[in-house]
């Protein structure tokens, strides 16, 4: 995890972790706009800010939830 300005920034690595997901469902995630990615100097490496990772898993839906049985 990296400090700036106060903001915490996690690796792909990290994000992944803490999202739970495959770096690929990361990148998509940055191409339909649902995150932010931001560049680490002039390094290629990428960084996402902890606050935007975190709001992300408050609106994605629990996959660890039950599906409610049917009533025949």
């Amino acid at each position: 995890m990296i400090t700036y300005e106060g903001q915490e920034y996690l690796t792909v690595e990290e994000a992944c972790a803490l999202l739970e997901v495959k770096p690929g469902t990361l990148y998509t995630y940055v191409s339909r706009g649902l995150l932010k990615s931001y560049r680490q100097g002039i390094r290629r490496q990428r960084l996402y800010r902890r606050q935007e990772l975190e709001a992300l898993l408050a609106v994605r839906p629990d996959q660890q939830e039950p599906e409610a049985p049917l009533d025949p």
